[in-house]
């Protein structure tokens, strides 16, 4: 049976703020340019430099203000402006050819407010020529002037161009925190900029050199790794390319290599290009449309019954549920992007029809549940949906056999019957008791309508999922679609008891699709950054000893299947580990008695370090960070006793005085330890300070001299004044003087002195008083026999006579 397409009306647009002014853009200039937010609630309207004004129009679609701004004639208006995918609330950045870049955010006041206002181009001779946004970060290519080391080709200006990219982060109230700049391509042609989900696309233009206007690149940040390409010659190649460890290229570099990549081609000439989730489409002049994939090979998707007509005709390119979607000028033609076939071809009552971005997983509402995975096209006369309609023969299974089924699925796990439960023999032989018994339960306190209300929401979240499930065995492989179900099957499982099947179905997905698993667990807990290096959490308690709850006695999971908190652990430090220590921390705060795996009151933070493999292993940043964020003493402990091993020597004392006044045993070993290093080198006495602040309040000047003595290195040589060359200084009296007065300054007695030392350290500091003069008398030497040879000619020794 064939497929009948249809165009279902979504909005007209009345239920936008300024809708009167958007449908005004939208039908007044075709070179407008439209962005959708990942949500699908704001539309952003930005019209090419030196356009009437206004030249920016945001859009919102329910409660919300309109963002309109316009500059004076002669002023430069923004190159591009996209959404950045916030969950707390709707920001954009805008990007102009000077290279100024403004960050705009909803939310934080009445109407949009600009956040920040940064400059992306150090030199004031470079201009932006292409900006796009990929999954957090800015990407542009800038034009710089002539190099400084003489860099030269014919033409002169061919390669002087860099790509650059700038990580977007969410901020607390700052609205967004830009990070350094990258440089990914340097000594470059000018490229055009597209980003899909996870790949940026770098397109020759109509200014690139001949001589390289048949290549493209894929950076691919996920796999660490830029793809050349050659489309015209069936040529692929993969080069090394990670932020995380300073990766740069030098273009001619990069194609030096590869041997006949530059041999005489043919630029690529396209018509139009358009990033999808399974790649990049290309529209040539003759009406063919290619599909460019991220390992960088080439095929032919279909050939349009119409050609485009230079370049002033508007054309655009989407792709749904295996359908390539083209619109060209006011015809919609739909082809399979299997066989290359003609679908269908509809005639539109309008020449200005844009195609809109597909909407992140996870935030449809209710209303786009039902039309979920089609194509919107957005004009002048509304919000419309291509899709496909349901075959006649195909009906969905209603909510009592969707139930039945659970059931059918329920007491076959329970009962020892070797042949399969169905839906008909429950209900045959009445096997199937829960409605009864629900319906006893809820009798004279529940009404029917009000159960039903109450039902229905997981009924149709569960038939939601089967229609998700169809859609996929028909066919339809798109990321989107496996994404969603992994994020519909991550929250279905965190409703049950994580134990045996279900736990083995959970490290399942995330093996398979930890991205989009992370995200459900995400959401699951409310997680949100804090703007200080925290997470904050809404999820209630029972979600939280869900997480944190290990596997029972005696039901201990198969080899190779980790509990959920195990399971966060091990994904957060392959996706983010910068995450990992809050994370723990957080859960720190939410654990309750009794919710640890493997014995009671077992730490967290011992279970996340287990994740991280065995000591001697571990990245030792992150280890560091689990010991110090769990607050516990010995592992406290444990982190100073490390950082000493390595010499940080000012970052453990201010561990040591941060966890001080919680446990004075605490701050008492770790006053012993760095003593100990104290006494044997002289690496610590910058630190001095600190160390003295350190010192137990309770510590008697005794016992410090009795604990320096301990550490003491040993002297096997008599002392001398002055150490030898390259030697190491000893103690002074100087540097210990300074903490004998802070132990003393501590314990200073009411009483008589109670040691040799404390009457010096408790010295006034003026001199005793003089002893009164007594009359001179002179000492004889013959009195005193061996005396002569200290006593110089013709002098006498006097000592005063004190009676």
């Amino acid at each position: 049976m064939k497929r009948a397409a249809t165009l279902r009306l979504l909005s007209d647009l009345s239920n936008f703020s300024g809708a009167a002014r958007l449908r005004e853009l939208l039908d007044a200039d075709p070179e407008v340019r439209v962005r959708c937010s990942p949500d699908g609630r704001h539309l952003l309207l930005l019209r090419p430099p030196g356009a009437p004004a206004p030249q920016l129009l945001v859009a919102v679609r329910g409660p919300g203000e309109e963002l309109e701004r316009a500059w004076p004639v002669g002023n430069p208006s923004p190159l591009d402006g996209f959404f950045l995918p916030w969950p707390v609330r709707p920001a954009l950045v805008l990007v102009w050819e000077s290279g100024l870049a403004e960050v705009w955010g909803a939310g934080v006041g009445p109407g949009w407010q600009l956040l920040q206002s940064t400059e992306l181009c150090p030199d004031d001779g470079s201009r932006v020529v292409a900006v796009a946004a990929l999954r957090g970060r800015l990407v542009w290519c800038e034009e710089r002037q002539a190099d400084a080391e003489g860099w030269l080709v014919p033409p002169s200006a061919a390669f002087s161009h860099w790509v650059c990219v700038r990580t977007l982060e969410p901020s607390g109230e700052a609205g967004t925190n830009l990070g350094r700049t990258h440089i990914l391509l340097h000594h470059c042609p000018p490229f055009g900029l597209l980003a899909s989900r996870k790949d940026l696309f770098l397109v020759p233009t109509a200014t690139t050199w001949p001589g390289v206007g048949h290549i493209l690149l894929i950076w691919s940040p996920s796999k660490g790794k830029v793809m050349v390409a050659a489309p015209s010659l069936g040529f692929s190649h993969s080069k090394s390319l990670n932020l995380g460890r300073g990766d740069t290229w030098d273009f001619p570099t990069l194609l030096r290599d590869l041997p006949g990549l530059l041999s005489p081609r043919q630029p690529l000439t396209v018509h139009t290009w358009a990033p999808t989730p399974r790649g990049l489409l290309l529209l040539d002049f003759r009406g063919t449309v290619s599909l460019v994939q991220s390992h960088g090979g080439t095929r032919a998707v279909g050939t349009l019954q119409e050609a485009p007509v230079g370049l002033a005709g508007s054309a655009a390119l989407g792709t749904f549920h295996g359908t390539l979607a083209c619109v060209l000028g006011s015809t919609l033609e739909l082809l399979d992007m299997g066989s290359g076939q003609l679908l269908e071809r509809k005639v539109l009552s309008t020449d200005r029809v844009h195609l809109l971005e597909p909407l992140a997983p996870g935030t449809e509402d209710k209303e786009e549940l039902e039309t979920r995975g089609g194509l919107r096209l957005l004009s002048a006369l509304g919000l419309f949906q291509v899709g496909w309609e349901a075959p006649q023969g195909l009906e969905l299974p209603s909510a009592e056999d969707l139930v039945f089924e659970e059931a059918c699925e329920y007491y076959q796990r329970r009962s020892l019957r070797g042949a399969q439960l169905t839906p008909e023999e429950l209900r045959h032989s009445s096997m199937f008791r829960a409605p009864q018994a629900l319906a006893s339960i809820l009798q004279g306190h529940v009404s029917p309508p009000t159960l039903l209300t109450i039902l229905r929401a997981e009924l149709r979240d569960y038939r939601s999922l089967e229609q998700l499930k169809a859609q996929l065995v028909a066919g339809d492989d798109e990321e989107a679609g496996w994404t969603e179900l992994a994020e519909q099957e991550v929250a279905r499982l965190l409703r049950t008891e994580l134990m045996g099947d279900q736990l083995v179905q959970l490290n399942t997905i995330f093996q398979a699709l930890p991205t989009a698993a992370w995200g459900a667990i995400l959401r699951a807990l409310q997680l949100q950054p804090d703007g200080n290096g925290r997470f904050r959490s809404q999820a209630p308690p029972d979600m939280w000893k869900k997480v944190l709850g290990g596997t029972a006695a005696g039901k201990e999971p198969p080899n190779g299947v980790l509990p959920l908190f195990e399971l966060l652990c091990q994904y957060l430090c392959r996706l983010e580990p910068r995450w990992l220590p809050p994370f723990v921390e957080l859960a720190q705060q939410q654990g309750g008695p009794g919710w640890g795996a493997g014995g009671p009151g077992l730490p967290l933070y011992r279970r996340a370090l287990a994740v991280l493999g065995e000591e001697g292993t571990r990245p030792e940043a992150l280890e560091l960070e689990l010991l110090l964020g769990s607050g516990r003493p010995k592992a406290v402990l444990q982190a100073v006793g490390q950082l000493v091993q390595k010499e940080q020597w000012e970052r453990a004392l201010e561990a040591g005085l941060v966890f001080s006044p919680s446990s004075p045993l605490l701050r008492s070993e770790i006053f012993k330890l760095l003593l100990a290093e104290f006494a044997r080198h002289r690496r610590l006495d910058a630190h001095l300070p600190l160390l003295c602040r350190l010192c137990p309040p309770d510590l008697a000047p005794t016992e410090l001299l009795l604990l320096l003595r301990t550490h003491l290195p040993d002297e096997s040589d008599p002392p001398t004044p002055f150490p030898e060359p390259g030697a190491e200084p000893p103690l002074t009296v100087g540097l210990l003087r300074v903490l004998l007065e802070q132990t003393g300054a501590q314990v200073q007695p009411s009483g008589p002195v109670l040691s040799l030392y404390e009457d010096i350290l408790w010295d006034p500091g003026t001199p005793p008083p003089t002893p009164p003069r007594g009359p001179m008398t002179t000492l004889q030497t013959s009195d005193h026999p061996g005396l002569d040879a200290w006593i110089p000619s013709g002098r006498g020794l006097y000592v005063t006579d004190t009676g």
